[in-house]
């Protein structure tokens, strides 16, 4: 049984106390691009002072993130180029950040793709102009390499993350009867990425129960099957199955292939896509770009930041939704918008560990019935022979008790105490891990992800923002009601495509 999220914390607390006890080797490390304090600014409605500087032109782009930039490529794409993307951090990409150290470029949150449907018509448009796509084929450079996936269940790792291993026969039967239901959500077509193109097919009603009720209702209560499927929503939804609308845990089995080939990833997971996105596009970010205020003056919009009054024809909103009812004049609340605190570190790793079983080392590393979600390593990708040091990217979804909580945990606790809370997760598989590890860099997120609770697919408030309405235009991921790239470049080119027309 996966432990509590008191329990966990109780464990972490004890071995911190013993760790300064033991005086293990010295570990460096900080938070990074933390920007709570800019957005507790904006929830707070802290006082604007009058920019000195007022700018006029014709469109105004709010957010940085992959939202945000498939905008900037659309718009650039189709020769328009009088507009401003401003984002709050120092740094563009949201979700698809990136770092580097001297051992390795590595990602501070989305590190893949999955291979893109044929209805992905937008992403395969950019992978062929980047080159990832070329004559229909895909280019074997950035298909993950093998072994791709493992997980440790029952003191030993297997390949691949779908348990396979030590399994009963009640085990058996119930995976086989999740597979053929999922079968039958894939062929309906209610089921597609992006999601919008098969809203008009799928079974609405799924929105009105959980995931984990779902489940029930089919019979589904073996503990190795219900472990895997929570896994899932924490993996893409940062939220147990219990907090999952159904249809969104449906979704996930039921958009994609069974048999698809891939993942797409790099060194730095998404963040490649960001640095080429911003070579095309970067003449237009303004970085450090607090919005603190949207507001209507007649026909047009003001975009106000501390350091810049935007007069503006047009407005793309591709910041985080939940944002809006403190930035934009007369918004009103939202009620189904919830969203997912995450924890992500990179660990400098000196030297392999001894880790448990023979299992040879793989890209995506999970501990069946850990807390965390696991690690994957940076220089999985690499042509080397050998390589002794790298960067390991440890997710955390803080799915267990309410999101409030679980954000006010992440900034109550310091460095040091997460730093141990990861080692301490980690010797379960790597007893000699502290003695690899040099340096843990942790980035914290309080909304990661949108949480698609029951009923937030089609939230009456969730639609209408989608239908694209006006000169002023939501696109950020958490229209759809989760957080994935190809929902995320729909919107923004979508919003794109939209405002040009109107124009």
């Amino acid at each position: 049984m996966t432990a509590t999220r008191r329990q966990f914390v109780a464990s972490a607390s004890a071995a911190l106390a013993g760790m300064t006890a033991k005086g293990e080797r010295p570990l460096a490390g900080s938070f990074v691009n933390d920007a709570f304090a800019a957005g507790h600014r904006i929830r707070d409605r802290a006082p604007i002072s009058p920019a000195p500087r007022e700018v006029r032109i014709p469109m105004v782009i709010v957010g940085g993130g992959i939202a945000g930039l498939s905008a900037a490529w659309r718009l650039q794409k189709r020769g328009f180029r009088d507009f401003v993307l401003l984002e709050m951090n120092d740094q563009a990409g949201g979700n698809a950040r990136s770092g580097e150290n001297d051992v390795s470029r590595y990602p501070w949150a989305a590190h893949y793709v999955p291979v893109p449907g044929p209805q992905a018509l937008y992403v395969r448009e950019l992978f062929e102009e980047l080159g990832v796509l070329r004559d229909g084929v895909w280019n074997e450079r950035v298909l993950c390499f093998s072994p791709q996936e493992r997980l440790f269940l029952y003191g030993k790792w297997q390949e691949g993350i779908e348990p396979a291993i030590g399994l009963s026969r009640k085990d058996r039967e119930q995976f086989q009867r999740l597979e053929d239901l999922f079968a039958a959500s894939r062929s309906s077509g209610g089921f597609s990425i992006p999601m919008e193109l098969g809203l008009g097919r799928g079974p609405r009603d799924l929105d009105t129960l959980s995931f984990a009720d779902w489940l029930r209702q089919h019979r589904i209560d073996s503990p190795l099957v219900l472990w895997y499927m929570n896994y899932c929503c924490r993996d893409d939804y940062g939220a147990l199955a219990a907090d999952t609308s159904a249809w969104a845990g449906v979704h996930y089995f039921g958009s994609r292939a069974p048999e698809e080939k891939g993942p797409l990833t790099w060194p730095e997971g998404n963040g490649w896509i960001t640095r080429q996105l911003l070579q095309r596009v970067g003449s237009f970010v303004r970085t450090g770009q607090l919005v603190r205020r949207i507001q209507r003056q007649g026909a047009r919009y003001l975009v106000l930041t501390d350091s810049v009054r935007y007069v503006t024809d047009a407005v793309i909103y591709a910041a985080p939704t939940f944002l809006a009812p403190y930035l934009i004049e007369g918004f009103g609340r939202l009620e189904k918008f919830e969203y997912s605190p995450w924890l992500t570190a990179n660990l400098t790793v000196d030297r392999p560990p001894r880790g448990a079983g023979t299992l040879e080392r793989a890209w995506d590393n999970v501990v069946a019935h850990s807390p965390t979600l696991g690690y994957v390593d940076a220089t999985h990708q690499t042509l080397r022979s050998q390589v002794d040091r790298t960067v390991w990217t440890f997710y955390w979804a803080l799915a267990e008790g309410s999101p409030a909580a679980n954000r006010a945990l992440l900034l109550q606790k310091d460095w040091r105490y997460w730093s141990e809370a990861i080692l301490r997760d980690l010797e379960r598989v790597h007893p000699d891990i502290r003695g690899c590890v040099s340096r843990i860099d942790i980035m914290r997120m309080g909304h990661a992800m949108a949480r698609p609770v029951v009923g937030s697919i089609f939230d009456p408030r969730r639609r209408n923002l989608a239908r694209r309405q006006g000169r002023l235009l939501f696109a950020n991921s958490d229209v759809s009601g989760f957080s994935i790239f190809e929902e995320a470049q729909f919107r923004g080119v979508q919003a794109a495509e939209t405002i040009l027309h109107r124009l």
